[in-house]
């Protein structure tokens, strides 16, 4: 198997895992909010510890990237997710929001370390397409999450769910490891003290100081910030506003995620396909940010008993607010000097799952003040038509589609 195809299988393997396994937390979210005794909305909180918990690690964790390698920083993280698992466990709302919080320091380091896998071994040729098949790991586990976790807690229980989850991280692990030699060949090994720079403020600082190595960082970032905001809420309440504001089952709201998240994983693909060819990365995250506004301002609009125009919608829904981060990451890695990549991708990241943290969290507020799900979610869909407009209107001005330009 040449180096490429081997980085590919490895990085999307975890990812997947590591997606199937955090997407338990919103689809289980009508069970753990009733077990610790939160409305329904207080997931909210829940998914905005596990965006916390990822912003921690972009920002301080580049220390232990160098010194364990990719490959296993990738592991480290999936066994720091299975204590998360153990965590959800415990019947007290605190555990669950620690547990919720080593979920997103287990999935954190997926884009660092899978970018610094593959800009080292893809071929320049399709670097957008291949960081979009890794991409689409993402959605690929949070539709088999969708279809399945009902089901498994139907048959086995909550907690038999959880062991099968558990179960499902350790297989992980372990078939990554005969490939750690190979692709953690740049593994410095120099920072013994690696978890100290967890507790090291200045990590901040220098994380994000990093983008202002090229312009087009800058707007990569800004409008990833705003994209993620709008996933991060998509993600986190698209499953509960079924179930308490139309009445759906928990089955049939995890179709409905399955399938925009399905929708996803193969829009990530096309998209990154149409980025290598065109060369426009950043005027195709603008026209995303436009669509993807435009169709969750018709989710909130569209009665799910209408079969065809609501699985429309969620398919529209799922290529646009989903469908983007495998043209954004491999923009972000081409941009960035070569030796700078995990600290870079790690940056912008860092910036984007803050707005995963905020927008949960206003997203719940706006909820429970309004009683709302409708207004939250056209609030969250208006700054992105506001930021995709900008972006669109800029390229205009300036003549610049073509990234390379």
């Amino acid at each position: 198997m040449q180096i490429w195809a081997r980085a590919l299988v490895v990085t999307l393997l975890v990812q997947t895992t590591s997606s199937f396994v955090s997407a338990s937390l919103p689809l289980l979210g009508p069970v753990l909010t009733m077990r610790w005794g939160m409305p329904p909305e207080g997931i909210g909180y829940v998914s905005a510890m596990l965006a916390f918990g990822i912003c921690w690690f972009l920002a301080c964790g580049n220390a232990m990237l160098e010194h364990l390698g990719p490959v296993r920083s990738l592991q480290a993280g999936l066994a720091v997710m299975g204590l998360g698992l153990a965590f959800l466990t415990q019947p007290h709302w605190a555990f669950g929001l620690l547990g919720a919080m080593c979920f997103g320091l287990g999935l954190a380091p997926n884009t660092p370390a899978g970018s610094q896998i593959l800009i080292r071994t893809s071929p320049q040729r399709h670097r957008n397409l291949i960081f979009s098949l890794k991409q689409a790991g993402v959605p690929l586990g949070g539709a088999l999450a969708g279809a399945s976790i009902a089901s498994l807690a139907q048959i086995a229980g909550f907690h038999g769910t959880i062991a099968a989850l558990g179960l499902l991280v350790l297989i992980s692990v372990l078939a990554v490891q005969p490939s750690r030699q190979q692709l953690d060949a740049d593994r410095a090994g120099n920072w013994p003290d690696w978890w100290r720079m967890f507790a090291h403020p200045s990590a901040i600082g220098r994380s994000i100081r990093i983008l202002s190595v090229h312009v087009r960082l800058l707007q990569m970032t800004a409008i990833g910030v705003s994209l993620q905001l709008l996933q991060a809420c998509v993600t986190a309440f698209t499953a509960t506003y079924l179930v308490a504001g139309h009445g759906q089952t928990l089955g049939a709201a995890g179709q409905a995620m399955a399938i925009l998240l399905s929708a996803s994983a193969i829009a990530r693909v096309v998209f990154g396909w149409v980025a290598d060819r065109t060369d426009a990365g950043l005027l195709i995250l603008s026209l995303l940010a436009v669509a993807a506004g435009c169709a969750t301002v018709w989710l909130v609009n569209v009665d799910p008993a209408s079969t065809w125009p609501f699985l429309t919608c969620i398919v529209l829904l799922g290529s646009s607010a989903l469908g983007w981060n495998g043209v954004h990451m491999a923009e972000l890695a081409r941009l960035a000097p070569v030796d700078q990549v995990g600290e870079v991708t790690s940056a912008a990241s860092l910036l984007g799952f803050i707005g995963t943290v905020l927008g949960p969290v206003a997203f719940a507020l706006i909820v429970t003040v309004t009683g709302s799900f409708p207004l939250a979610f056209m609030i969250v869909a208006s700054q992105l038509m506001i930021v995709g407009t900008i972006a669109i209107l800029q390229l205009i001005r300036t003549g610049s589609f073509r990234d390379r330009e």
